[in-house]
């Protein structure tokens, strides 16, 4: 009997996931005593701190009853459902953690039915129980609800239950019965997660997922499906296409705590890390030196949109990026395809543009953000979603959206999701708050988040995720309003802000750089002005008395990029740099933008 646990811990976004492995790293004493650690340990790159969520899913482990738990961190959002689907193959069974008081989310739904697919054995941990309003009993009805609707074996639907707060440490089988510690979770660990099996054979190891090291190079982790991986052994690897190269593995490491510990052989059922081995990616398979057997190639989900990446090509390029060149982009845009499984790079007829597929604006959004951090400067288009032809039939991605709003607002949302051809299709009371559920097309979801935060005042909670691809459904209106365009390159003044408040809102302030066809703001019509901001005032030696007034501007609106990406047109690119982001014109002077305006009424 092999004293190994292999767990994934899988939840919506934001239900407390990190947060839980934090408590188990901590109460199995992996660290010395005084030993500073911070928040949400494994929430290590910036932009996972900054947003906080779990963007790239982590390997730790922790011994405890003489029992090794490997314990993956998964993330929680269906944008990044390509890591969630690649990490699930490790384990043997998983922690579903649902708030208290929201339920199962669409992404507690989406991770769930792949868990159960590979009919891997859940825990149910019902979290955030110390919560106002929470309804722990409830949440369990409408957790095994769920299970029974996606089809959950027997077995699978017999799950024992935990209640708890991981953020005050404590778990229990009872919630109204709080205890000091959560060893009860991790008890039922030992007891219902069955251990990994020792599978005797010739090797087969399926690599889920990447480290790199500056060092050694690409390190291929996974897990030991069959057999024993022992270091310097000749080994074959097995692409997904079928091809096999030979190998040799120079170094072997077991997670332990938050590090790698070298070791000489693994056997069957635990996670490692190889290195030494050349050219491989995600999903192939190593396997014996003599009679290589592949294992099952990682199914990942196709991407539903797609974004043009191209050059920097404005007046500015060049000033504050590192790298700017079409090869740079291109480069690192292949390098990402590598780990990023969900991800689908494509060359256009241009060598200095490629089309970007994704999951969606936030899988592209973090794509995007990354490379500004690392130096890159590009320029991306509007977001589309893929058309498929189905059986004759045009056809688009439908997503089904969740919005939990105050009563008072909840009309407004209703009218803003039917516009953009949204049905609703449950609309409940929960808690003080209207569940409202719909489906909608992926591209009204484009844009929709700013304006329901600004109809709501900022209360609306919304989630969505893929549902699947169904008939078009027509024409969406676009942007109502135009744009301020700008006429001239410069600094902006003061003076010319205030003379031409009236014609909109500005997203820029006083004294920054523009250039002819930047956007500089929102238009109050429906059509595009070009505008200029560089004008100064006329200084003469003549000046009537009490004709200088205060000049009065109006706070500019910053865009953030993932805003920026819902906001542009299909005319329109985005610039990013890794100190600026600016919308512009394709064309930058007004009369090519005429000469070409044909070009994008259809799109």
């Amino acid at each position: 009997m092999q004293k190994i646990r292999n767990i994934a811990i899988i939840a919506h976004v934001d239900h407390g996931k990190t947060t839980l492995v934090d408590k188990i790293l901590h109460s199995c004493a992996i660290f010395r005593e005084g030993q500073e650690t911070g928040e949400l340990i494994l929430d290590n790159n910036d932009l996972e701190r900054e947003r906080g969520i779990t963007i790239v899913s982590k390997n730790v482990s922790v011994m405890y009853k003489d029992v090794k738990i490997n314990i993956i961190d998964t993330p929680g959002h269906a944008d990044f459902g390509g890591e969630v689907e690649r990490v699930l193959k490790m384990a043997d069974g998983v922690l579903l953690l649902c708030d208290a008081f929201e339920g199962a989310m669409p992404q507690t739904r989406f991770v769930t039915q792949k868990a159960l697919a590979l009919g891997l054995k859940p825990i149910v941990v019902v979290n955030k129980v110390d919560k106002e309003n929470c309804r722990p009993e409830e949440v369990y009805e409408q957790i095994f609800e769920l299970f029974f609707n996606l089809e959950a074996t027997e077995d699978q639907l017999d799950f024992p239950v935990i209640y708890g707060s991981s953020k005050q440490g404590w778990m229990s089988t009872d919630w109204k019965q709080p205890t000091e510690d959560i060893f009860p979770l991790m008890d039922a660990i030992l007891e219902n997660i069955p251990p990994a099996p020792i599978a005797e054979g010739t090797l087969q190891m399926q690599i889920t997922s990447l480290d790199y090291s500056s060092f050694v190079g690409r390190i291929a982790i996974g897990r030991v499906a069959r057999g024993t991986v022992k270091e310097n052994m000749a080994v074959s690897l097995v692409k997904r296409d079928g091809t096999i190269q030979k190998s040799r593995i120079k170094e072997l490491y077991t997670f332990e705590g938050l590090g790698k510990v070298k070791t000489t052989s693994v056997s069957s059922g635990d996670i490692c890390a190889v290195v030494g081995i050349e050219g491989f990616d995600i999903g192939d398979t190593i396997a014996d030196f003599e009679n290589p057997e592949q294992l099952a190639v990682i199914k990942i989900d196709e991407p539903t949109m797609n974004m043009l990446f191209t050059i920097n090509t404005s007046p500015f390029f060049g000033k504050e990026g590192k790298y700017v060149t079409s090869r740079h982009l291109r480069d690192r845009l292949y390098k990402e395809m590598e780990k990023n499984l969900a991800l689908k790079v494509v060359e256009t007829e241009s060598p200095d543009s490629y089309l970007v597929y994704g999951r969606g604006i936030l899988h592209l959004s973090v794509l995007i953000e990354t490379m500004r951090r690392e130096g890159y400067e590009l320029q991306v288009g509007q977001p589309q979603v893929i058309i498929k032809e189905i059986d004759g039939v045009k056809c688009e991605p439908i997503e089904t959206l969740i919005v939990d709003v105050p009563g008072e607002v909840a009309g407004k949302v209703i009218e803003l999701v039917t516009q953009r051809k949204g049905d609703l299709l449950v609309m409940e009371p929960k808690g003080d708050l209207q569940h409202l559920e719909f489906d909608i097309p992926a591209r009204g979801i484009i844009g929709l988040r700013n304006n329901v935060l600004t109809a709501t005042g900022g209360e609306a909670i919304m989630a969505h995720r893929f549902k699947a691809y169904e008939p078009w459904k027509g024409t969406i209106p676009g942007r109502l309003n135009g744009v301020l365009v700008s006429m001239d390159t410069g600094k902006t003044t003061a003076f010319a802000i205030d003379k031409l408040q009236d014609r909109g809102r500005f997203h820029i302030d006083p004294g920054t750089d523009v250039y002819e066809g930047q956007v500089l703001g929102e238009h109050i019509r429906d059509n595009d002005l070009v505008i200029n901001l560089t004008k100064g005032k006329q200084l003469t030696n003549m000046r009537a008395s009490g004709s200088d007034t205060n000049v009065r501007i109006a706070p500019a609106i910053k865009f953030s990029l993932e805003e920026s990406m819902e906001y542009i047109q299909a005319d329109e690119y985005i610039e990013v740099t890794p100190q600026s982001i600016r919308m512009r014109k394709i064309f930058l002077n007004e009369n090519e933008r005429r000469v070409n305006a044909k070009k994008f009424v259809n799109q």
